[in-house]
This record gives C-alpha cells, structure tokens and sequence, in this order.
C-alpha cells in the first residue's frame, strides 16, 4: 500500500508536499501579475530599488517589495529584478493591451480611420499599431480636415464601411469644428464618427514629461506654432526639414500610452472601438 507520508518521519519537505513550488520571474516592464491575498492586479511599470510597481486597468499604482507572494496566468511566482532576458507571462503593447504572440495581422477592413497628417498617423501607429493590425483597422492621412468632405464624398461611407475620423483642435467655434457639425448633420453623418483632442497640433498630445519640458511653449499669434516651439525650445527652426527632424524627436520619446495625453487617448479608443464593433 503506498504510503503518501513517507517512511522516514524527520524527512524534510513533508509540508509542502503537493504544493505547486513558485518559479523565479524577472518584473520586466509590461509583465501582469496578481497580489496573493491583495487581489490587486497590475502590469509592472517599474522597479525601483527593491520593490515592483504595479498599474492596474484603472491607472491607479501601488508599490509591491520584490520576492513571493505574487501570481503570473494562475501560476506562484518570486518577483525578481529584471535582467536582460524577456520575461515570461501576458506582456502589453505600446497601447496598454495585451500581446499576442506570434499574432498575423488580420485582412484589411473595409472601415479606416482617418487623421489630419502623417505626424498624427505615425504617432497613432507608434502606439496602436499592433492593435490596428489585430483588427484589421487602416489609418489614412487626409492633409487637412478641410478635405474630409471631399474624401467622403468620394468614398461614402456605409454600414459596413464606418469611417473615424481624428481632427486637432476640435474646441467649439473653431473651424474644425464647424467642419465636424456640418458632416454629423449630412448625408454621412450616420455612419462616420469625429472626434478630436483640444490641442492646437497633435505634438501637443505628447506629455512635457516624457520630452523633460516644464510645458509646451506658448507660441504668438503671427507666428507659425511647430516653428514657433522649435524656436522656444532651442532647436533648428529655419527649414521645412528642421521641424520635421523636430517631430521625429518628439515621436522617439513616445514609448507607451502613458507618454501621451488623456485627451488623446480616450479619442483614438473611441475611434477603435467605432470602426471594429459590429
């Protein structure tokens, strides 16, 4: 007859016979992990000495001491200071969802998102890119909300082929949105949604924080804005070229969501959401 106990009473390791042994993980960046006996579950945002940061779906932080006591997809773990190597669980993307390995882009959607220019199509695809191609979503740059009409007229949207639309500046009494009325009340309203950020540029959009600025500068009326920033800040100002290495500047200190503005962010999952949900 077995006997689940042993035969040697003083042998060590009795208690934890059956026990599931944690493994040891590095708290790399993006890493979900779960409190035992907390509940609270979080992707890890930082190290900082001993202890891990944790931030849930809701933004709010909390400070963990590294070692036991935590669990990855169900499994103990022991939290560890990250080295080189990738960690291993549920890892996020650039905009806060979880990654899928090895995931193929999906065939194009009818449906798009539209943006004013190329910096704002190449800041959305910095930081949603990998969800945009899970669901199949094609961002296009119109060169301007002015010709938004014209492309819809071109193109109508339907049912089947919803259009989002991202426009600057989009406050009340401005040009932009009196373009977005105009639209909302047409033939197209139905099946095209506008939304937009407060901001004068979509540079704007980017924290002062992640760019180590105080604030974005206050540029004059009468005086172009990107040319006007790139003056106040210090940088090469004098040709077409100099804003655009400015912007790709700006767009190299753009690592997560949490490096751009709410105003922002809360559009472009609108947008997402608009264009994907059946």
């Amino acid at each position: 007859m077995d006997d689940r106990y042993g035969t040697d009473v003083l042998a060590r390791g009795w208690r934890d016979a059956g026990r599931t042994k944690p493994t040891q993980t590095a708290a790399s960046t993006g890493l979900v992990v779960e409190v035992v006996g907390d509940g609270f579950v979080g992707a890890v945002t930082r190290v900082d000495g001993m202890n891990v940061e944790l931030e849930d779906r809701f933004g709010k932080r909390r400070l963990f001491p590294l070692g036991g006591g935590f669990l990855v997809d169900g499994g103990p773990v022991v939290l560890t200071a990250p080295t080189a190597t990738a960690a291993k669980g549920r890892t996020r993307t650039a905009s806060g969802s979880f990654a899928v390995a090895d995931q193929r882009a999906r065939t194009a959607r009818a449906s798009r998102i539209f943006v004013e220019g190329k910096h704002d199509a190449e800041l959305v695809e910095k930081v949603w890119g990998a969800d945009l191609r899970a669901e199949g979503v094609v961002v296009e740059f119109l060169e301007g909300v002015d010709l938004l009409e014209q492309t819809l007229d071109a193109e109508p949207p339907t049912a089947e082929r919803r259009y989002g639309v991202l426009v600057d500046h989009l406050v009340p009494n401005s040009k932009e949105s009196r373009i977005a009325e105009k639209i909302a009340r047409g033939r197209h309203g139905a099946h095209v949604r506008i939304v937009g950020h407060p901001f004068v540029d979509v540079w704007q959009c980017v924290t002062p924080r992640a760019l180590g600025i105080a604030a974005w500068p206050e540029v004059p009326r009468g005086i172009e804005w990107k040319v006007g920033v790139c003056r106040a800040l210090g940088w090469p100002a004098e040709e077409q070229a100099d804003t655009a290495r400015a912007w790709q500047h700006i767009l190299s200190k753009v690592t997560t969501f949490r490096d751009l503005e709410p105003a922002l962010l809360g559009r472009v999952e609108e947008l997402i959401d608009f264009v994907t949900v059946p």
